[in-house]
C-alpha cells in the first residue's frame, strides 16, 4: 500500500462546482435586496459594459489608521453604462412554491435593439415581434385590457419588476442586440411601484439615479473563457517529479481500487473560464456623465478632480485596448472584475446592511490616470504630449497637404 508522507489541503474549491461554461452570457440576479416600503422608489440593478481598468490617486480618510491622510494609489475599473430603457412591467405573485408571474405589460413602442433580442437571424425575419402588441395601446378596448391588468397587479402583486434594456446605438460597437433583464423595483407601496414603472415605460434611467458615490455594490458576470485546461491550470494541484513517465502536469492518484469509481472531488481535466460568478462589495468611487453639451458647450472633463483641474476624458490617450472610446456615463469601482473587455456586466445593490470603516468612507479622487494603457504612457493628454514634444514632422506634412 502507498500512502502520502504529508497531509495537504485539498487544491480548488468544491463550492463552485460543476466548472461548466455557463449557460447565459448576462450576469443573472439571482436574488434582489429585501424590500423595504419606507424607503422611497428605485431600481436595485443596472448594466454596464467593461471598459478596461486605470488607477487613482486618493487621501485616506480613516482617523486611528496609519494610512490615515496618506494618499494612496489603487486599481479601479471603469464600466461605460449608457442609460436602460424600459420597456415593461412584470407583477409577481407569492406562492408555497416561491415567487410566480402573475400579469406582464409591456410599451407601445420598443426600439429596434430591443427587438433585435427576439430574433436569432435579424436580416432574415419578418420583423413583426410585438406589432401586434402595440395596437392593444392604440384602441380603446386595448387601452382598458392594459389598464385592467395593472389594476390587478396592483391587487395582487407583491413583488414588482421592470423590464428594462440597453442602448446598443450609443455604445458604437459592433453588437446591435440590447441585453434585456428584469430589475426589481423596491421602495414604497405596490400600487406607487405600479404607477412609477408605468410612468417610466420608454423612458431613460441613468446609473446616477441607481447608485451613488461612496456605495458598496455587488458585480455578476461571467468570467474570461480559458477552454479546456489541464488539472495543473484548472485546479492549480502540485506537478509531480520531472522524470515523471506520461507527463507530469497530472494527478498521480484519482482514487483508491475501491470503491472502484472516481469521486467528484477529483481533479480533472476540463473547462476552465467562463464561469457565472458574483463579486460581494465594491466600492463605488465615481460615477460620471459622458460627452455632453452645455449651453452650446462639448463638456467631457469627467475625469478631472478638484485637484486635477486638466481638461481630460476618461478614455486614456489612445482609447481602452480592446475597447475604444468611453463616451456615455460610467461608473468606477475599486478593483477588479470579472470577464475580458467589452462583456456585460450586471451591477446590482448590496444586500448587506454596512457598517464597517471601509464602506462608510468618503472618497475624494486626487487624480486619475489616462496615460496609455498600450505601453509606457508618459503623457496624460494629447495637449500635454504636445507641449513637450514641440512641433512635429508629421503635424508640418499635414499642414503642407491641407495648403495647397
Amino acid at each position: 500500500m502507498s500512502h502520502r508522507k504529508f497531509s495537504a489541503p485539498r487544491h480548488g474549491h468544491v463550492g463552485f462546482l460543476p466548472k461548466k461554461r455557463a449557460a447565459r452570457h448576462r450576469g443573472k440576479v439571482k436574488s434582489f435586496p429585501k424590500d423595504d416600503p419606507t424607503k422611497p422608489i428605485h431600481l436595485t440593478a443596472f448594466m454596464g459594459y467593461k471598459a478596461g481598468m486605470t488607477h487613482i490617486l486618493r487621501e485616506v480618510d480613516k482617523p486611528g489608521s496609519k494610512m490615515n491622510k496618506k494618499e494612496v494609489v489603487e486599481a479601479v475599473t471603469i464600466l461605460e453604462t449608457p442609460p436602460l430603457v424600459i420597456v415593461g412591467i412584470i407583477g409577481y405573485i407569492e406562492t408555497p412554491r416561491g415567487l410566480r408571474t402573475f400579469k406582464t405589460v409591456f410599451a407601445e413602442h420598443l426600439s429596434e435593439d430591443c427587438r433585435r433580442r427576439f430574433y436569432k437571424n435579424w436580416y432574415k425575419a419578418k420583423r413583426k415581434a410585438f406589432t401586434k402588441y402595440a395596437k392593444k395601446w392604440q384602441d380603446e378596448l386595448g387601452q382598458k385590457d392594459i389598464e385592467k391588468d395593472l389594476n390587478k397587479m396592483k391587487k395582487y402583486c407583491s413583488v414588482i419588476r421592470v423590464v428594462a434594456h440597453t442602448q446598443m446605438k450609443l455604445l458604437r460597437k459592433r453588437q446591435k442586440k440590447a441585453h434585456i433583464m428584469e430589475i426589481q423595483v423596491n421602495g414604497g407601496t405596490v400600487v406607487e411601484k405600479v404607477d412609477w414603472a408605468k410612468e417610466h415605460l420608454e423612458k431613460q434611467v441613468p446609473i446616477s439615479s441607481v447608485f451613488s458615490q461612496d456605495e458598496m455594490i455587488d458585480v455578476i458576470g461571467v468570467t474570461k473563457g480559458k477552454g479546456f485546461k489541464g488539472v495543473t491550470s484548472r485546479w492549480h494541484c502540485k506537478k509531480l517529479p520531472r522524470k515523471t513517465h506520461k507527463g507530469l502536469r497530472k494527478v498521480a492518484c484519482i482514487g483508491a481500487w475501491h470503491p472502484s469509481r472516481v469521486k467528484y472531488t477529483v481533479a480533472r481535466a476540463g473547462q476552465k473560464g467562463y464561469h457565472h460568478r458574483t463579486e460581494l462589495n465594491k466600492k463605488v468611487y465615481r460615477i460620471a456623465t459622458g460627452i455632453h453639451t452645455k449651453d452650446g458647450k462639448v463638456i467631457k472633463n469627467n475625469a478631472a478632480t478638484e485637484y486635477d483641474l486638466t481638461d481630460k476624458n476618461i478614455t486614456p490617450m489612445g482609447g481602452f485596448p480592446h475597447y475604444g472610446e468611453v463616451r456615455n456615463d460610467y461608473i468606477m469601482f475599486k478593483g477588479c472584475c470579472m470577464g475580458p473587455k467589452k462583456r456585460v456586466i450586471t451591477l446590482r445593490k448590496s444586500q448587506l446592511v454596512h457598517t464597517s470603516r471601509t464602506a462608510a468612507e468618503k472618497i475624494t479622487l486626487k487624480f486619475i490616470d489616462t496615460a496609455s494603457k498600450f505601453g509606457h504612457g508618459r503623457f496624460q493628454t494629447h495637449a500635454e504630449k504636445q507641449t513637450f514634444m514641440g512641433p512635429l514632422k508629421k503635424d508640418k506634412q499635414k499642414e503642407e497637404t491641407v495648403q495647397p
